[in-house]
């Protein structure tokens, strides 16, 4: 026998390494000392132009978007989305990203397929500024189906220590603003595939009036890397705290920021909710605390400053044309948050 007979197939996996090869070169940087295809990566971080650097690191996936990806065979952009996902799960402490590396897991390995996820990891990597250095690519026909995948990503950023953004210093009468989402981006997809697919009995290639696009569409709409406008801001010492919306939503994520003594109110109605999720609403009858505690709701970061400041941040985004919102403040509380009528 040989490891082919069992399901893995070498020579598949030899020629998706190649095409990867090519791909992540264009994010490779001077601080780049090795090439794909060792057992290690090798990066030099250049710290004599910092005082204090902090290293700021982050692991994390993209959960059930994936089956999405499988059902529509578009894969450049769960790819995006992961790079997306840890590049802002950093921002939030004021880090910004130095390497990035990936761990795909395939039932069957696909080199097409392979190098369309690669090419959704090269563009966000490029966007961020953040060398793609290394990852790993593995063929597991007893764990994974043949259309099949996982995907995962590992970042690691710097920040100086005086300037890390950990929400010690927000107090009542801090003022919350939103930026906005495009999409779910990659949390709540459980509850959305039942409902979009089980409960309205829709595939990926339904069109739905309401959302403007096919339901394939509508769920891979690319999750928003913050980087990019919120760079200009992160050294002006501006910000108290930020709060990635993923996993837990509203309910979850914006507490992780805040200090004893203090709870949010967020003003229901004072952003656009996205249709998605006014629908997702209907189609499960779900009531407000579990659609905050679940989705996003149009709002992908939180900023929390104080009044003056935030809207100099106001300011900022429009003079650059970005959405930003004032959704709520802060009050005197156990570190929830409280949802509040129009």
């Amino acid at each position: 026998m040989t490891y082919s007979d069992a399901g893995v197939n070498i020579d598949r996996a030899t020629l998706a390494k190649q095409e990867i090869k090519r791909l992540v070169r264009e994010t490779f940087s001077e601080n780049v000392l090795s090439d794909i295809g060792g057992f290690g990566a090798l990066f030099r971080a250049e710290f004599s132009s910092w005082r204090d650097p902090v290293l700021v690191s982050s692991v994390d996936g993209v959960g059930t978007k994936l089956k999405i990806a499988v059902a529509t065979g578009i894969h450049h952009t769960v790819g995006y989305d992961l790079v997306a996902h840890c590049v802002n799960d950093i921002l939030v402490q004021g880090a910004r990203p130095l390497f990035f590396l990936d761990y795909i897991a395939m039932g069957k390995l696909v080199p097409e397929t392979v190098a369309e996820i690669v090419r959704g990891l090269v563009a966000g990597c490029r966007e961020s500024g953040c060398a793609l250095i290394g990852g790993e690519t593995a063929e597991m026909p007893d764990v994974y189906a043949p259309r099949e995948y996982d995907l995962a990503g590992f970042i690691v950023g710097i920040v100086e220590r005086g300037r890390i953004i950990d929400g010690r210093q927000i107090r009542p009468g801090d003022r919350v603003l939103g930026l906005p989402s495009l999409g779910l981006h990659t949390n709540g997809y459980s509850l959305a595939r039942k409902l979009l697919f089980d409960v309205a009995g829709w595939t990926v290639d339904t069109f739905v009036a309401e959302l403007g696009c096919t339901v394939g569409q509508e769920l891979l709409k690319p999750h928003r890397n913050y980087l990019p406008p919120l760079s200009p801001l992160l050294d002006k010492g501006w910000i108290k705290g930020l709060a990635h919306l993923t996993g837990g939503g509203f309910l979850e994520n914006i507490p992780r920021i805040l200090p004893d003594g203090c709870a949010v109110e967020i003003h229901l109605g004072s952003w656009p909710v996205l249709p998605i999720f006014a629908l997702l609403e209907r189609l499960g009858q779900l009531d407000l605390m579990e659609m905050y505690r679940t989705f996003n709701m149009g709002i992908g970061l939180v900023i929390i400053a104080d009044p003056a400041q935030s809207d100099l941040i106001l300011d900022s985004f429009r003079a650059r044309g970005e959405a930003c919102y004032r959704i709520g403040q802060v009050i005197e509380g156990d570190r929830t948050v409280r949802l509040t009528p129009p």
